[in-house]
């Protein structure tokens, strides 16, 4: 499977298992066990609202490369509709980081790795 063979929606599909995977295995991880603990933090991290803070936290970073911003474009862009649960803009930043994902993982295990570093190193206040 190519990336480039793969709609921006797919792509962020496929981000979305990644992101929510590798969320849970930090989480446990960090020894966190009650399933209330767990969903409260996994939701800071996969929300939305949680991601648009992650994407703007890295890009302001200078994190990004130009083919990894290519993938949130398409990503962002193609969205279908948008949850009742969040704001435009987020649900929108929130793909696009997905698809950043999903492109990482089709491509560059080593990158997506140091991708997971950086999320996590600056975690999030309610953890």
């Amino acid at each position: 499977m190519k990336p480039k063979d793969l709609t921006g929606s797919s792509l962020s599909f496929l981000g979305d298992a990644v992101f929510t995977l590798k969320v849970r295995e930090y989480l446990l991880s960090r020894h966190y066990q009650n399933p209330n603990s767990l969903q409260k933090l996994s939701s800071t991290y996969n929300s939305a609202k949680g991601q648009r803070r992650i994407f703007e936290r890295l890009s302001e970073g200078g994190f990004f490369k130009e083919e990894e911003m290519q993938a949130f474009k398409r990503g962002r862009n193609d969205i279908g509709h948008v949850p009742k649960s969040s704001d435009l803009l987020s649900y929108e930043i929130a793909s696009g980081l997905e698809a950043i994902c999903g492109y990482l993982y089709l491509t560059d295990s080593e990158r997506l790795d140091e991708f997971f570093r950086n999320v996590f190193e600056g975690g999030f206040e309610d953890e």
